[in-house]
C-alpha cells in the first residue's frame, strides 16, 4: 500500500468552497469573555474558522468551513454558538483528486 504524501494545506487547498452571502451557517453569540471551550476553538478549528478580536471575544469567519462538526461538540449545551447547515448548494465541495 502506497503511503499518501503532500501537506495538508496541498490538499485541503483541492476543496471547494461557495459561499452563502449574508447567510452564515455559523454564529458566535454576542459575548464579552469566552468560556474556556469557546477560546479553544480558536486553535481547534481544523480550517481555522475562529479568531480571537482585540477586544477578546471570538469571532468567526465561517467561509472555508469544513463542516466537520469539531465546534458544535465543543461546544455542545453552551448556547454560544449557532451551527446550521448551509443551504443546499452552498458550503464545502470536496474534491479528492
Amino acid at each position: 500500500m502506497q503511503t499518501p504524501t503532500g501537506k495538508v494545506e496541498e490538499k485541503l487547498y483541492q476543496n471547494r468552497y461557495l459561499v452563502d452571502e449574508g447567510r452564515p451557517h455559523i454564529r458566535v453569540v454576542p459575548h464579552t469573555q469566552p468560556s474556556e471551550r469557546l477560546a479553544a476553538l480558536v486553535k481547534i478549528c481544523p480550517a481555522g474558522c475562529y479568531s480571537r478580536s482585540e477586544a477578546g471575544p471570538v469571532e468567526v469567519a465561517p467561509d472555508g468551513c469544513l463542516e466537520c462538526g469539531t465546534c458544535r461538540i465543543l461546544c455542545a449545551g453552551t448556547g454560544e454558538i449557532e451551527w446550521n447547515y448551509p443551504r443546499g448548494g452552498y458550503g464545502i465541495l470536496f474534491k479528492f483528486g
